[in-house]
């Protein structure tokens, strides 16, 4: 477990911008559709109020996109 505890609204809302992220890889007519989305989250990400608070560091930063991506990466590096 991280140093971090991060609101649970925050880690769905980065792990939702994974997940559409990853999405816009792939060919699909919905492209714009999904860029809109992966906006949308990237401004409630960087706007929440989590980051106003102490522990709204850069290194949390880093630590909410490595926990709410990093099961995706292993799964695929293995």
């Amino acid at each position: 477990m991280g140093r971090f505890r991060f609101p649970d609204d925050l880690i769905r809302a980065q792990q939702d911008w994974h997940t559409t992220y990853r999405a816009l890889a792939v060919p699909t007519p919905r492209r714009t559709l999904l860029r809109r989305r992966l906006l949308h989250l990237s401004v409630r990400i960087e706007q929440h109020p989590f980051w106003s608070t102490p522990a709204g560091t850069p290194a949390a930063r880093v630590e909410l996109r490595r926990r709410a991506g990093g099961e995706r990466r292993s799964e695929g590096a293995a």
